[in-house]
């Protein structure tokens, strides 16, 4: 992809709405995750139970839980874990996606066959179920949500991504490339993989905002990260049982979830917007007509 493209893409998706408030709030989670690593206004770690339930104030500006931790701190702490979710299982779901839309995909009709049958049997179990069943075995971890995640969007892309490949191999750059030598492999990291990465990033996006909201959920009910690891799954299920109580402190958390989880699936909205041309052909089609006055015979 030139320079020239890679902006014009940019630029689309910058001028959608949805893009831009996913960009901006995907940039600050992973910003405070990244400053978090250095600073954070009070220790994490550190119980302060003479100022135990302290409403939003100067210095705890989202106050306190009942130890005394700072609410803030514990926010800013979790999104390291949040963006190593988001990250790790996106990889996994790139890897496994990958594979299995060119198995599925670029080999013999058999294989072909025998592929698009396992996706259909893993489609069918929903991710948390999957992450529930791993962890019953091999103990609650963030592993265990990124592989779990990673395993059942990635078989999603795969099925995304499948008859794209087989659409892009029918194409005559690809014939030619094979013509001139190069390898399946070769094919596929050239001419193949880059004719379906609007697609595939788009699918990557939501994989995202799944894994967030999966470790959340898991880490609530005690499946996700371990007690010791800065969570808003675990803050959110420490912070409920007090919610006749202290209702404002479950805000928090629960807040940082819904728009992280908002933000990357409105992302995935914009970047299928801003890459898909027939979108844009169907949405300037649209702009053209409510532009054209109406004429009454």
């Amino acid at each position: 992809m030139s320079t020239r493209r890679r902006h014009a893409w940019w630029h689309r998706l910058w001028a959608t709405s949805t893009g831009r408030f996913g960009v901006i709030v995907v940039a600050v989670i992973a910003l405070t995750a990244l400053v978090s690593l250095f600073w954070t206004p009070f220790d994490p770690k550190e119980a302060d139970v003479a100022n135990r339930w302290q409403t939003p104030n100067w210095p705890h500006l989202l106050g306190t839980d009942g130890t005394g931790h700072d609410i803030l701190s514990l926010v800013m702490a979790g999104a390291q874990t949040t963006v190593f979710v988001a990250i790790g299982s996106g990889v996994v779901a790139t890897l496994v996606g990958i594979a299995l839309g060119a198995l599925g995909a670029l080999t013999a009709r058999w294989m072909r066959e025998t592929v698009a049958v396992l996706v259909d049997i893993l489609i069918a179990f929903p991710v948390l179920i999957i992450a529930m069943m791993i962890s019953s075995v091999w103990g609650g971890s963030l592993w265990v949500v990124i592989w779990s995640v990673g395993i059942g969007f990635g078989v999603n892309i795969a099925r995304v991504t499948r008859p794209e490949l087989r659409r892009v191999q029918q194409s005559d750059f690809v014939v030619a490339g094979r013509a001139s030598g190069l390898t399946p492999a070769q094919n596929l990291a050239q001419h193949l993989l880059p004719n379906v990465a609007p697609v595939f990033i788009v699918q990557l996006s939501w994989s995202m905002a799944v894994a967030v909201l999966a470790e959340a959920g898991l880490s609530y009910l005690g499946f996700g990260a371990s007690i010791v690891e800065p969570s808003w799954g675990i803050l959110l299920a420490d912070l409920q049982r007090y919610i006749t109580l202290h209702p404002l402190s479950v805000v928090w958390p629960g807040l940082a979830i819904t728009l992280t989880v908002l933000a990357l699936n409105l992302l995935g909205d914009g970047l299928r917007e801003a890459t898909d041309p027939t979108l844009r052909q169907s949405s300037r089609a649209r702009a053209a007509r409510a532009h054209v006055p109406e004429v009454i015979a």
